[in-house]
């Protein structure tokens, strides 16, 4: 069963593989490159990646996803639609869906997803980001806010990948009860919160130290990639150094 506890009929050969998820894409490659025939345009990473593109996460093109002929198609509960997915279910092929909001799950999905979804062994680079991971953070304690889009402005709310690792590494999320996992909220409430740190990731709104930090005046800013922040797969071994850096 996949993340969501939906029983998948998986062959016991896997040499085919369609992701629909940018994390998931990188980590295949990295482990098994040639299995891997098709990606989403936003599967930007690694950089040189040749296979079929079938449109975005939230709208793939499923005729070609089936031309493929893929043993699996790797999915994402928060990134890929339950429409597209089930789509894909009806005509046959086994579509394997991870649901991933902590680092721990992060670790756990992927494991399962190797082992059970792509009959692989899990890969070095995921046992290197545990221990990567494995201390627990001691130091003094910040909170931030973490502005994903702006006109309007999002920010990240409760539940989220991106909160954990802020968590794991000293910085609180003034956002983490919010009722929504993404909340559209005013400039002027954000700003009178007054965090220790405005968290400007690089996507999904490409935030810069050009682009971004002038709506918050008074306020330390902190341009991450967002890559390190968001993504669960290689990039993981080096986040929690990288983004140490960034955040300082």
């Amino acid at each position: 069963m996949d993340d969501l506890g939906v029983p998948v009929q998986i062959p016991e050969t896997v040499s085919r593989i369609v992701s629909l998820v940018p994390s998931l894409t990188e980590s295949v490659a990295a482990t098994l490159p040639g299995a891997l025939v098709g990606a989403t345009d936003w599967c930007s990473h690694p950089a040189d990646l040749d296979v079929a593109r079938v449109r975005g996460t939230k709208n793939p093109d499923l005729d070609a996803i089936r031309r493929l002929r893929p043993d699996v198609v790797l999915a994402n509960a928060e990134e890929n639609r339950a429409p597209d997915i089930e789509a894909l279910r009806e005509s046959g092929i086994a579509v394997w869906v991870t649901k991933i909001e902590t680092v721990a799950e992060a670790f756990a999905s992927l494991e399962r997803m190797f082992a059970l979804a792509c009959r692989a062994e899990p890969p070095g680079w995921l046992a290197a980001a545990r221990e990567a991971w494995r201390a627990p953070y001691e130091g003094a304690r910040r909170t931030a806010i973490v502005p994903i889009w702006r006109r309007p402005w999002m920010v990240v709310g409760r539940d989220t990948f991106t909160g954990d690792v802020l968590r794991r590494l000293g910085v609180d999320n003034l956002y983490a009860g919010h009722p929504e996992r993404y909340p559209k909220v005013p400039l002027a409430e954000l700003t009178s919160r007054r965090p220790d740190l405005v968290v400007l990731p690089d996507e999904p709104y490409a935030f810069s130290a050009t682009d971004g930090p002038e709506s918050f005046p008074g306020l330390t800013c902190a341009p991450v990639s967002g890559r390190l922040l968001t993504w669960y797969g290689p990039s993981l071994v080096h986040a929690p150094e990288s983004l140490r850096h960034a955040l300082a």
